[in-house]
């Protein structure tokens, strides 16, 4: 089948072979409809299997699938594909499937034999997600395209393929002045807000980075701890006792900090996990192949929940033998200012803690409905698990700071 492409020339390297094909930039640039387009005439020229994946979703109406299907009509290739509710099928075998890779960090090793793995919305996918998929991206001759609209430097997407592009990579920025076919309407609200507000205007429309998210909760703090160099690799004095600090979920994240507290009132924050979907044996199998000693294991208050067995996580731990305490309560707000004075003082391990520290950074008040300015209640989103952990380790730290300072004589090492 021969197909003539409407295609904008700066996307022309799609087309030719590359492991790494990275579209970033502002909005309206066109590069997702480019991507679809690219991929559509590929699968038609040769059967390919092609892993459409973004960080989250919950489900398939957050995906791509439904921009494929309007760029498989308006290319008039209606009676070549079988567009259907969760998948895409081509005549001559190619495919289109479809994953969050957040909740299906272990599931998505099952994907082999993808030819093409697009992620798009990349800015928002996490360290862990990234060297779960690449690995199984793994075929010869198989390639991973990127887009997304850049938030901040320090997002893991942004410095894995911008700041540090890999060998046999195309990162190109795209812009909305490289559309051909730039809406006017979107011209005028584009002028609109490039004389309202000129760093919005650089982030949305002309790509940059921003540095610092609107109504971010730790903006402040955490840019006085990467201006002191507190967020940084050290080596990690595994004889020095841990104190983790949990945010349970199911459907959502549970997420775990790793927390060692030194004599003479140092923090460091060692290590960060978080899963979802997994059951309690899952996280201390982890926990206890970390190779850590262990003190306290602070869980939420709702882990002294009952569930249907009559039994709570609190008592499923503990008959495990682990050392559990529970968090004292503290409203959000006071345990949030906490949390500000704990990021004030403390060092951050910044591989191992990655995950952890992108979720801080994104944490955010939400926009009151009805005066549309940020309120003084956090949004829950995907950032809220680990945030909640984090404030949950500073009030734990606060309360048993003085006998753990106790407990611990011997110096630290430190070294970078």
């Amino acid at each position: 089948m021969k197909l003539e492409l409407d295609f904008p020339e700066k996307l022309d390297f799609l087309f030719e072979p590359s492991r790494y094909k990275i579209l970033y930039g502002g909005r309206g640039s066109g590069k997702s409809w480019g991507v679809a387009r690219a991929l559509i005439a590929k699968a038609v020229k040769t059967p390919v299997r092609v892993l459409c994946a973004r960080e989250l979703q919950n489900s398939i109406s957050d995906s791509v699938i439904a921009l494929l299907a309007d760029q498989i009509r308006a290319m008039d290739l209606d009676s070549f594909f079988d567009v259907q509710r969760t998948a895409i099928y081509g005549k001559n075998g190619s495919e289109f499937s479809f994953v969050g890779l957040k909740h299906n960090v272990t599931s998505i090793k099952s994907f082999e034999g993808v030819d093409i793995c697009w992620c798009e919305e990349g800015q928002a996918i996490s360290k862990t997600s990234w060297e779960t998929l690449i690995p199984t991206v793994r075929k010869p001759g198989s390639e991973i395209w990127v887009t997304f609209n850049p938030d901040l430097d320090t997002d893991e997407t942004y410095r894995r393929f911008v700041v540090n592009p890999p060998a046999n990579s195309v990162v190109r920025k795209v812009n909305w002045d490289d559309n051909p076919w730039f809406p006017e309407v979107l011209k005028d609200e584009l002028e609109q807000l490039k004389q309202k507000d000129i760093d919005a205007y650089l982030n949305v429309w002309e790509g940059h980075t921003r540095q610092m998210l609107d109504g971010a909760v730790y903006a402040n703090e955490l840019r006085k701890a990467q201006e002191q160099n507190r967020v940084r690799d050290f080596l990690i004095d595994k004889t020095i006792p841990i104190q983790t600090f949990w945010d349970l979920g199911w459907a959502d994240m549970t997420s775990i900090w790793f927390i060692q507290y030194i004599a003479g009132g140092e923090v460091r924050i060692v290590d960060f996990y978080q899963n979802c979907q997994k059951t309690i044996d899952h996280y201390v199998h982890i926990l206890e192949n970390k190779g850590y000693v262990y003190k306290d294991w602070w869980l939420p208050h709702d882990a002294e929940n009952k569930n249907m067995t009559g039994k709570s996580v609190k008592d499923i731990l503990m008959a495990m033998g682990k050392p559990i305490r529970i968090t004292p309560k503290l409203s959000v707000a006071d345990g949030i200012n906490s949390a500000r004075t704990l990021l004030d003082r403390c060092y951050i391990h910044e591989t191992n803690c990655a995950d952890g520290i992108q979720n801080l950074r994104h944490y955010r008040y939400d926009v009151d409905p009805n005066t549309k300015m940020f309120s003084n209640k956090p949004l829950h989103d995907q950032h809220s698990h680990a945030a909640d952990a984090f404030r949950y380790a500073a009030v734990g730290l606060d309360e048993n700071v003085s006998t753990w300072s106790k407990s611990i004589n011997k110096p630290a090492k430190w070294v970078v």
